[in-house]
């Protein structure tokens, strides 16, 4: 009797400590996402692509297993440093975040630190803190390239006499991809701007300057009105204006529309925007650099489970991206360029908008 008894107790024992290696195993190897939650935030609704990102995100976090707790900050920092503040209370196992501010997180920050939670900067990176473990984006300098490189082509100023007459608008100054795109574009453009071949008709061209707030339409818009009264009002040809992305790319186009006579300068952009690509298809917008979100969203969930796991997260690039505290890992994807020629094929083949959704 007294060996059965022991027997007995014996296989509750082994039982126990099976279910406990499980329910462990579950929530280290975050294969199933356990419990766990992932505090994912955005900037703001008010931008077409944030809310492709936030929805993308919650979707393959949550086949992965996970559960999601998204945000939008609606471009306000003290609104998303108290989300921030709210998903750290509620123990979230991992914070993804695309910050509006890079420089504003650093306090807010230091208490996920404190308590041992991962930070992935997403697509934006956060600066002056120590407490972002990863960043993921898509390679901003390479953004820029491209768009110099399309108003190089467009304008064949590699054979070209000109001269042509350019503008340049790029994004808000308190985002550090800004620079990121204005210097990949500007290190295209600036030789043949020193060689007299490309003007600035306004003089303007140091980032503080031609930077916009918010990267807001109403913006851009509002000092596209201004440089064309001043310098284009009297019929000089404008031949391209350089836009780091959509929204202002939006603004540039809703001025040229409004007060703008002459032949339709080349237009670049970002983001691949509905109102964008009808723009594109239209002509009233060359090019926009596609960033899709679901390659983007895919690789932070492999990052996620990584680190899930309790190991490294994948990345590509352990040199370029210093945030101040230090060179902070980072996995780049590679954005493409969609114009006239090939946004069928990028846009509507590979299911990232419908053919009714472009009309």
């Amino acid at each position: 009797m007294k060996k059965r008894f022991l027997g007995i107790l014996l296989c509750i024992a082994v039982v126990a400590s099976l279910l406990v290696a499980c329910d462990t195993k579950d929530k280290s190897t975050g294969g199933k996402g356990g419990d766990k939650t992932i505090g994912v935030c955005m900037p703001t609704k008010t931008l077409q692509r944030w809310n492709q990102d936030g929805e993308n995100m919650e979707k393959q976090l949550k086949a992965a297993g996970y559960k999601v707790d998204l945000q939008y900050a609606d471009d306000d920092i003290q609104i998303q440093v108290s989300q921030i503040e709210n998903m750290i209370a509620n123990d979230v196992s991992l914070l993804v975040i695309a910050s509006i501010d890079g420089d504003s997180l650093g306090t807010v920050l230091a208490q996920a630190k404190e308590k041992e939670i991962p930070v992935i900067a997403y697509d934006r990176l956060i600066m002056n803190t120590d407490a972002v473990s990863y960043y993921a984006t898509f390679d901003n300098y390479m953004v820029g390239t491209k768009q110099g490189q399309y108003i190089e082509e467009a304008l064949d100023l590699k054979n070209a006499a000109g001269p042509f007459n350019i503008e340049l608008i790029t994004g808000d100054p308190g985002d550090n991809n800004a620079k990121y795109f204005f210097n990949g574009a500007m290190d295209v453009l600036n030789p043949y701007i020193d060689s007299g071949k490309l003007v600035v008709k306004s003089g303007q061209t140091d980032f503080a300057t031609v930077a916009t707030a918010g990267w807001k339409t109403e913006n851009a818009q509002t000092r596209m009105e201004n440089i064309i009264s001043s310098f284009y009002a009297d019929g000089t040809q404008l031949d391209a204006v350089m836009a780091s992305n959509d929204s202002t790319a939006l603004g540039v186009a809703n001025a040229l529309t409004a007060s703008y006579t002459g032949k339709w300068p080349v237009l670049t952009g970002q983001d691949c925007d509905v109102a964008n690509v009808k723009n594109m298809i239209v002509g009233k917008q060359s090019m926009s650099i596609f960033k899709d979100t679901r390659d983007l969203a895919d690789q932070v969930v492999k990052m996620v489970d990584a680190i899930m796991k309790g190991g490294e997260a994948p990345v590509n690039d352990k040199e370029s991206y210093d945030n101040g505290k230090g060179i902070v890992p980072t996995y780049l994807c590679e954005p493409v360029f969609a114009d006239v020629n090939n946004y069928k094929e990028l846009l509507i083949e590979s299911g990232y908008y419908t053919e009714d959704q472009l009309k």
